[in-house]
């Protein structure tokens, strides 16, 4: 690995200084900041060539690190059902924060200047004929079956949708007639469904399916060599991208006005991560094991100091094993759990995934209904599982969820000024859930092995 990649302290200080590089230049030569944006389309352009393996193969090996989930025993599935429903909640809570407090982070809802004119494929200037067209394409429907079930998008039926039908539609968006057609058309939602039942489906299989287990985790290593080297360049990328961002709107006289929409998506998310880990993970912790949870997160402290300053959970692995060995969570417990859930408990990447992809449909001028919303959740819980326990690995799986919904990726260069410093904060809580998780699982093993 390079020596950036392999270094998450310089590649955030690079990071830093790109930013800080790319709103000088946007506001001492907005005309010269704005012509960069191409070098962060190129940017965009290679973390999107790498998603659609990436998905496949890190979701497979992330259920493959579980073992055969028949066999795991009440610990493992409690285990799982701890991360599945944490990480949902995270990505819930998310959404209920920007709802709540970010209902005027873009001005009466609607697009500025600058965003329309480059959302001007991806949005149209009706909300409803936008979202009736995303619905359209991803399910696979007509305009007409569309509308049957969302009436409120066109001149169906007056009928009020019901449950079955919420679920009919989450369903043709996740199971395609065509698997090679949805990866070709970007519809991730249905590859990361098909990677999770085909891990679980490899790992049941043991050593009959040895050899292309093999190959998906040989995959998935190769994979993770190119995000690190596209890691690599992505200071520069930043640079182009927020320098373009800013330069056009310091062109537009609208600098005042990013400024204030990027703040308060920070603080959305800052929230967000704050509710579900001083409240949400604690009381868990402490319903469930009956432990302090303060005592609990003081004994975690270099663990998460750790995870804060490195932004990854995997290297972060060893120092949350010798914390909660100090706590006194036995070793069979925090043996199992806190490595799978380096892997696959990313409850503050869910979180920022959905309040990202919020923000970007209210620039966008994109009005996410309660279905779009559940959507979101889904998306953003499926992402997390298949994001690698690396920094900046958000920014890859972030395209899962905008394309879930059809948001226009391209406005990922928004949230990238923050993004480095969110890293930090969702990979603590992601730190955190881990921790927890050992001291919940634990109590589900026989007295002996406690």
């Amino acid at each position: 690995m390079s020596g950036i990649a392999s270094n998450p302290r310089r590649l955030a200080l690079l990071m830093l200084g790109a930013i800080i590089s790319a709103l000088i230049l946007a506001l001492v030569q907005p005309t010269l900041a704005a012509d960069f944006s191409f070098g962060g389309e190129l940017f965009l352009r290679m973390l999107k060539l790498l998603v659609v393996p990436l998905v496949c193969t890190s979701v497979a090996c992330g259920v493959l690190s579980m073992g055969d989930v028949s066999k795991l025993g009440k610990p493992g599935m409690v285990a799982l059902v701890y991360y599945l429903s944490t990480t949902v909640l995270a990505a819930a809570i998310g959404l209920v924060v920007i709802n709540t407090l970010g209902v005027n982070l873009v001005a009466e809802n609607e697009p500025t200047e600058t965003v329309a004119n480059q959302t001007a494929d991806s949005a149209a200037s009706d909300s409803a004929g936008a979202m009736l067209d995303s619905l359209t394409e991803l399910s696979g429907l007509t305009d007409a079956e569309v509308t049957k079930i969302f009436p409120q998008l066109g001149v169906g039926e007056e009928a009020t949708p019901g449950l079955g039908m919420i679920i009919e539609n989450l369903l043709f968006m996740v199971i395609p007639e065509n698997l090679l057609a949805s990866a070709v058309e970007m519809k991730l939602l249905p590859l990361v469904v098909f990677s999770l039942v085909f891990g679980l489906v490899m790992a049941q299989l043991g050593s009959r399916a040895e050899t292309i287990r093999q190959v998906f985790v040989e995959l998935n290593a190769v994979l993770m060599r190119l995000v690190d080297l596209v890691m690599v360049i992505a200071p520069a990328g930043i640079f182009c991208m927020i320098a373009g961002r800013f330069g056009q709107a310091v062109q537009d006289g609208q600098l005042g006005t990013e400024l204030r929409q990027i703040g308060g998506y920070f603080a959305c998310v800052c929230v967000g991560l704050a509710i579900h880990g001083v409240i949400v993970l604690p009381l868990i912790l402490w319903v469930v094991s009956k432990r302090n949870p303060l005592t609990y997160f003081l004994g975690l402290s270099r663990a998460l100091l750790t995870a804060f300053s490195t932004a990854s959970s995997t290297a972060t692995l060893p120092v949350t094993l010798e914390c909660t060995k100090d706590l006194g969570v036995s070793k069979k417990s925090s043996g199992f759990v806190v490595p799978l859930g380096s892997t696959i408990n990313m409850d503050g990447t869910a979180l920022y995934e959905a309040v990202a992809a919020m923000f970007i449909a209210q620039l966008a001028g994109i009005e996410l209904g309660f279905t779009e919303q559940i959507i979101v959740v889904i998306a953003s819980s499926l992402a997390a599982v298949g994001a690698a326990g690396i920094p900046e690995a958000g920014l890859v799986t972030m395209v899962i969820v905008l394309n879930s919904v059809g948001l226009p990726v391209e406005l990922v260069g928004v949230i990238l000024s923050v993004d480095w410093l969110l890293d930090r904060f969702r990979t603590s809580v992601n730190v955190w859930g881990d921790g927890v998780a050992a001291a919940v699982v634990e109590v589900s093993l026989p007295k002996e092995d406690s």
